[in-house]
Parts: structure tokens; C-alpha cells; sequence
């Protein structure tokens, strides 16, 4: 894949026996998608390989349609510490050391132990509803028909001021505009929720609100979520940390907005990873996969016989022309064994000096007795 593409980028630490014991890759498409698509990176180690018990790991983005995208992979002998800072700064270098907003990860206690997290405080206190809500309520739970609705739902703007609000359409506009569609639908949906919510003010202070947000999800039962909203900064956050876990505001914030009458949400809430608009450089780059790979070994076994033939019918023209190809034979091989003999004792590899010949000198792991039927079980065929 190296000689195919030179971007593509990988990092080996073998045994004492020339095994590997750490390695790690990633093609050029995964290092320029991890551009745009590497802010929340996931880190998987689920699954083994059967016949070395080598541990597989991946890291794995998530796309502007809410897919998944892979920027890297890995092999390891062990779940220790040291494998997986070896691992994770193998991986910065490959992205240009620059390091993800997020990490998300299993429950392998040696990775939480290496990972750094910085889990957000929650905020607290409760109290009844304010008028304004408790009227809203009515609205949505009390209409039994279009028309009612309508009336009722007239009569509250007018109430409350409301009637020259335009906030739900310029707010979700501005998603709209931005966001592919798959994004957007679910942008809709908390747009959706908000209609569950019944909003109140707790406290107050130089532009710091803090609201408590309660949602029905039955006829007697809410939950309550706390909300603060600095109107200075316009700065908004809840305690559900759905925007934090997946990068769209929640119902419970979109709530707390209206009731703020703010028409357009701050850019910091729009993410340009979920634009349609998005740059896709990573998509024109030929992945090693996009074509059927050819042997490198049997192609340049292949031109070095073409040349050679054409080299050998050459110098057999005449006895002093054999004499001083069989001298240059004897001069390339001793200079090629002794770079074999250099690489061999090399006990790491990286992209930047790794070729073909020293990648062959690489040695399976040891192979381990795998659970299942045995062998000569009955019916059971030798391959």
C-alpha cells in the first residue's frame, strides 16, 4: 500500500523475533477526512483476531450525514498502558498532532487510566412554574381539535405579546440552510420535543439566567432539566448534554431560547462538520482499496527480469562483456546483503523509512490454540 500511495502512513514495534507487537495505519483518505471530521473521535478494541490473539483497534469519526468514517487502525499484542500511549501518539503524528475535542472509548481500564476526561458539572434547583408556562400547557394539552388549537394558541400570543415572534422559523431555518439533510431531521425532531417542554426562570443576574426546563413524557410524569443561558456571551447549556454528546441543540435549550425571544442562535451552535456545504477533500483521494491490489513482490520480480534479459543478451555479445556484468552482479548482491542484514536488525518500522523488502522480513506471531470442534472430528476435512 506504501508503494501504491505514498500518504498512506503506518508505524510498526516488532518482538525480538521480528513479530509484531504494535502496529498502527491509516490511508490518505482517513488522514484528510480526519480534517474535517475529527473533532469527536471513537476508539473501539472489541475485537481479536483468531489465530495470532492480536487485539484490533479503530478509530472511527462521524461524517457530515451522521455516518461513520474510519481514521485509523491498529493491532496490538496487549491492553497494557504503554501499548496504548504507543498507539495514541503513533496516531497524533499520523493526524499532525493535532488532538480531538473528544475521545470517546470501551471500558478498557488501562485506556481510562491514559485518557485525561473532563466530565461537566451539573447544575441543581428546583421550583413551581411560572404563569407563562402553565398557560403554554394549556395550549398544547387542552386543544382537542385543529381549530381550538388554533384559537387557543391566537389568544396566548396575544396574552403574552407574542404575536410578531418569528423565532421558530428564523431558528430552524438557519439549520436548515446549513445542514445536510439527514442532520437537519433531526435537528426537526428536537424542534419537535420542544412542544413537551414547559419552561421556567429560576434566578437571574447581569444576563445569567438559570431555567428549569420540565418535559412530559406522560400524563403525570416530567423531567426536569437545569438550563443557563448567558445572554452576554449567548452561550447556552443543559444538563442532558446532548449538544456536548452529539453536537445538536436540545429540545430543553431550544425551549429556554424561545423563552428568551432570541431570533438567531449563536454560530458556535451551527457546526460546520454536519454542512453540506463541506469542503470533501478526502473524498477525491484514492483509497489503496479503490483498486485490486497487485503483489508488489511478483510486479518487481516481473520488471526485474525484463530488464535484466535485455542486460544479459547485451553482455553475451562478448567474453569481456559477461566478465564485467558477473563483476557487477557479485558488487549489487554483497551491497543488497548487507541492507538486508541492517533491516533485519531494525526493531521498528515507520512510514517515513519503511519499504517493501523490510516489511517481507516481518514474522507472524506465534499462533494460539483456538477454542472450538476438534480437528478430527467426525466429517470434519483437512485444507
Amino acid at each position: 500500500m506504501k508503494e501504491k500511495n505514498q500518504n498512506f502512513f503506518f508505524e510498526l514495534e516488532l518482538e525480538e523475533d521480528q513479530s509484531i507487537k504494535l502496529a498502527f495505519w491509516a490511508d490518505a483518505r482517513s488522514i484528510a477526512a480526519f480534517e474535517y471530521f475529527g473533532d469527536v473521535i471513537s476508539f473501539d478494541t472489541t475485537y481479536n483476531t483468531n489465530r495470532y490473539n492480536l487485539v484490533y483497534g479503530s478509530f472511527v469519526g462521524v461524517n457530515h450525514h451522521g455516518q461513520s468514517t474510519l481514521l485509523g487502525c491498529s493491532l496490538m499484542k496487549n491492553e497494557e498502558i504503554e501499548s496504548f500511549k504507543w498507539l495514541f501518539q503513533c496516531w497524533l503524528r499520523c493526524m499532525g498532532g493535532n488532538a480531538p475535542k473528544g475521545f470517546l472509548t470501551d471500558q478498557c481500564a488501562s485506556m481510562k487510566r491514559h485518557i485525561m476526561k473532563n466530565i461537566p458539572s451539573k447544575l441543581n434547583g428546583y421550583k413551581g412554574h411560572a404563569k407563562i408556562e402553565q398557560e403554554m400547557s394549556q395550549v398544547v394539552w387542552n386543544s382537542h381539535s385543529k381549530d381550538s388549537f388554533d384559537r387557543n394558541w391566537n389568544d396566548f400570543l396575544l396574552n403574552f405579546g407574542l404575536v410578531d415572534n418569528k423565532w421558530l422559523s428564523s431558528i430552524e431555518a438557519q439549520f436548515q440552510d446549513v445542514y445536510t439533510h439527514q442532520k437537519f431531521r433531526e435537528v426537526q425532531a428536537q424542534f419537535r420535543g420542544k412542544a413537551n417542554c414547559i419552561t421556567r426562570l429560576t434566578n437571574s443576574a447581569l444576563g445569567y439566567s438559570v431555567y428549569e426546563v420540565g418535559e412530559q413524557v406522560s400524563s403525570s410524569i416530567f423531567n426536569k432539566f437545569v438550563v443557563t443561558y448567558d445572554s452576554v456571551a449567548a452561550e447556552i447549556k443543559c444538563q442532558c448534554l446532548l449538544f456536548e454528546s452529539r453536537g445538536i441543540l436540545c429540545r430543553h435549550a431550544l425551549s429556554v431560547l424561545s423563552f428568551e425571544q432570541v431570533s438567531q442562535v449563536s454560530l458556535r451552535y451551527i457546526l460546520e462538520r454536519w454542512s453540506k456545504k463541506v469542503k470533501r477533500r478526502h473524498t477525491h483521494i484514492k483509497n489503496s482499496h479503490d483498486e485490486p491490489l497487485l503483489e508488489q513482490r511478483s510486479k518487481s520480480f516481473d520488471e526485474l527480469v525484463f530488464r535484466s534479459q535485455n542486460i544479459c543478451e547485451f553482455a553475451s555479445e562478448s567474453e569481456e562483456l559477461t566478465v564485467i556484468l558477473h563483476r557487477a552482479y557479485d558488487t549489487v548482491m554483497i551491497e543488497m546483503e548487507e541492507l538486508k542484514a541492517k533491516r533485519k536488525g531494525t526493531s521498528s518500522l515507520s512510514h517515513e523509512d519503511a519499504n517493501l523488502e523490510s516489511v517481507n522480513e516481518l514474522q507472524s506471531p506465534p499462533r494460539i490454540r483456538t477454542r472450538g470442534r476438534p480437528k478430527n472430528r467426525l466429517g470434519s476435512k483437512k485444507y
